[in-house]
């Protein structure tokens, strides 16, 4: 079992959605905490309410896009408390439409943050918990997105994919990087695949950075695909404290995949069945409405 009292928890993305209930959770189990967001008003606002409450926690302004910025993140947690043992890569945005009308902002944009925020996390973490020789773990937050393929959603569904590829390869490595180092001190991972939360993810394009904002309008697919997510986002049936809690005990039992919403394991396996029987693949959001929750955090 993961020990969390006492120990320091990085989280970038922190100051909103999945973020803060995570370092919400981490708080309450006693951790200090290093919070991340790009939004630097909002994460202000979010580490004074968590020291009001007693927690121990400090932020760092950070882009998870820049590997700078990233590294600079990584040196304030040692400078602050000396080490880290959990670590979300949980930044994350989207975008939506036909794939063909995703311009070159969107695709750079998008996986800027999903994909390279993730993997300037893990290059710039990783080597440090090894390091310490205690036990710490790394949680990349993909989606359902990551597992699934729905229509109108390809750049974020392309970056989902890489993180769970990325993540999945991050455990592979560990493994191969710590073999006969104790299990107790080994540094394990996890890959966060929520279905649809309400959080501010159907908000993102306000943290979009100005030199990546498109110049023409939505086209009408992009304007359907938004409005279909603030739907689906709306209705969530599990709050960002609930997929918290879900992903903290998926911690401290050392457990890879985390999947948030069981039902959509069906959709899953049917992908799967795609494959193997190399048929066409089947659109998830066409399957019955208990499954056809497949797709954003």
């Amino acid at each position: 079992m993961f020990e969390f009292a006492g120990r320091v928890a990085v989280i970038t993305g922190a100051a909103s959605g999945l973020g803060r209930a995570f370092a919400q959770q981490a708080a309450t189990l006693r951790m200090k905490l290093v919070l991340a967001d790009v939004d630097a008003e909002a994460l202000a606002q979010t580490v004074d309410a968590l020291r009001a409450a007693g927690a121990n926690a400090i932020g760092v302004p950070t882009d998870v896009a820049n590997p700078s910025q990233v590294d600079a993140l990584a040196r304030a947690t040692l400078d602050a408390f000396g080490k880290v043992h959990l670590l979300f890569n949980n930044a994350g945005v989207g975008s939506g439409g036909f794939v063909w009308e995703s311009s070159a902002n969107d695709w750079s944009w998008v996986f800027g943050v999903n994909v390279m925020g993730a993997a300037h996390g893990v290059r710039a973490f990783t080597p440090i918990m090894l390091a310490q020789n205690e036990p710490a773990h790394i949680v990349n937050t993909a989606s359902v997105a990551g597992l699934l393929s729905p229509p109108a959603m390809g750049v974020y569904n392309a970056s989902k994919h890489a993180v769970v590829s990325l993540t999945e390869t991050l455990f592979h490595d560990l493994q191969l990087a710590q073999a006969g180092r104790d299990a107790s001190v080994r540094v394990g991972c996890s890959v966060l695949c929520p279905a649809f939360v309400p959080t501010g993810i159907a908000d993102a394009e306000r943290a979009r950075p100005a030199g990546l904002r498109n110049e023409g309008r939505a086209t009408r697919s992009q304007i359907a695909a938004g409005k279909q997510l603030q739907r689906a986002v709306q209705a969530g049936k599990l709050s960002a404290a609930d997929v918290a809690g879900l992903a903290f005990q998926a911690i401290a039992e050392r457990r890879f995949y985390i999947i948030t919403h069981p039902a959509i394991m069906a959709t899953v396996k049917l992908r799967h069945a795609d494959i193997e029987q190399l048929r066409d693949p089947t659109d998830p959001m066409s399957l019955k409405p208990e499954v056809k929750s497949a797709g954003a955090d």
